[in-house]
């Protein structure tokens, strides 16, 4: 798959909540990388095995219903995109809506995801979420 379709497919799962799926789309030896990981949070993830574990709880705190805004930003390196988009859903725990603006700079080799650097904001996650704790909740997050 190129790095375009493979967007388009990571984003339909998790729309479909099908986060084996999902996590099926990684490298075995794949990684999601935070760089404004919250403290606590993780920093990276590594392996589709561990994006599988790390993904796994994500229906029970947010529905994505939509991805209303994405633009997709190809490079000099065809293996590599920069996607810049906006899910829409609502926060399970609550039944609040749920809007966030996310930047990705995503890496394929062989038809997999081999790096997945995502630039979220943490503050805007935990306003969105109700606070921190349901932030925290998500992603293993153990203290």
């Amino acid at each position: 798959m190129q790095p375009v379709e493979l967007v388009d497919r990571a984003l339909d799962l998790l729309v479909r909540q099908d986060m084996a799926g999902f996590a099926d789309l990684w490298a075995d030896d794949g990684v999601i990388e935070f760089p404004f990981a919250a403290p606590g949070y993780p920093e990276r993830v590594v392996g589709r095995e561990a994006v599988a574990e790390y993904m796994r709880g994500y229906p029970d705190l947010l529905r994505i219903e939509d991805f209303p805004h994405k633009v997709v930003h190809e490079t000099v390196d065809p293996g590599v995109v920069i996607v810049e988009f906006e899910a829409a859903g609502t926060v399970v725990a609550s039944g609040a809506p749920y809007r966030m603006r996310y930047i990705a700079v995503i890496t394929v080799r062989d038809g997999r995801i081999q790096s997945y650097r995502d630039y979220w904001s943490p503050l805007a996650a935990a306003e969105a979420m109700g606070g921190t704790e349901q932030l925290e909740s998500f992603g293993g997050v153990r203290r």
